[in-house]
């Protein structure tokens, strides 16, 4: 990328609803838990790489914060929910993944914290690894956080990244992120599945 530090980066964070439209509410809190599909926004943020770069990681905290406080508001959901309902049945997309990146990198962080990998069975035994992403056709990446099955405490991050953004993290971060290997996963004790 040519004049890479004067281009832009958007991040956008995956907000759940269900706790924002529960305002605390146990019995609210309960039901909307039980909801089959998603209350979900993709609010997003952007700034010009350089500038990134230049500043300290608390400072981008901070302006990360301060983007998602408009969408961690009850408000901002049922505002959400009036525009669906709006706009049916006209199918919708986040704006960062639909033209999210054409002046620069884009990604999505989500996570999978409430995904139950460890507690599915679909009558073979419970998976080793799991994960509900799906690249959208888009080129926005993607980072998903997941409790490990392998591990207490663990956590596994996919990164569905450009291959700049993947070298930056092997790079810079070599020492927290690792491989994701059959060992890790308790694989190497397992039988052969044909004898």
């Amino acid at each position: 990328m040519q004049n890479v530090d004067k281009k832009t980066c958007k991040m956008g964070i995956v907000v759940d609803g269900r706790r924002r439209l529960s305002s605390g509410d146990d019995d609210k809190t309960t039901l909307m838990a039980t909801y089959f599909g998603n209350v979900l926004s993709i609010p997003f943020g952007e700034k010009i790489i350089g500038e990134l770069t230049d500043q300290p990681l608390i400072w981008v905290a901070d302006e990360v914060h301060e983007y998602l406080k408009a969408a961690a508001t009850k408000e901002h959901f049922l505002g959400l929910i009036d525009w669906v309902e709006a706009h049916r049945p006209k199918p919708a997309i986040a704006k960062i993944y639909s033209s999210g990146s054409s002046d620069g990198p884009a990604f999505v962080v989500s996570s999978g914290h409430m995904f139950p990998t460890a507690k599915v069975d679909f009558g073979w035994g419970k998976p080793t690894v799991g994960s509900y992403h799906f690249p959208w056709g888009g080129d926005a990446g993607y980072v998903m956080l997941m409790p490990s099955p392998a591990r207490d405490g663990d956590w596994l991050v996919y990164f569905h990244l450009l291959k700049g953004q993947i070298m930056l993290i092997e790079d810079a971060a070599s020492h927290i992120f690792r491989p994701l290997t059959s060992e890790y996963l308790k694989l190497v004790d397992f039988p052969p599945l044909i004898t």
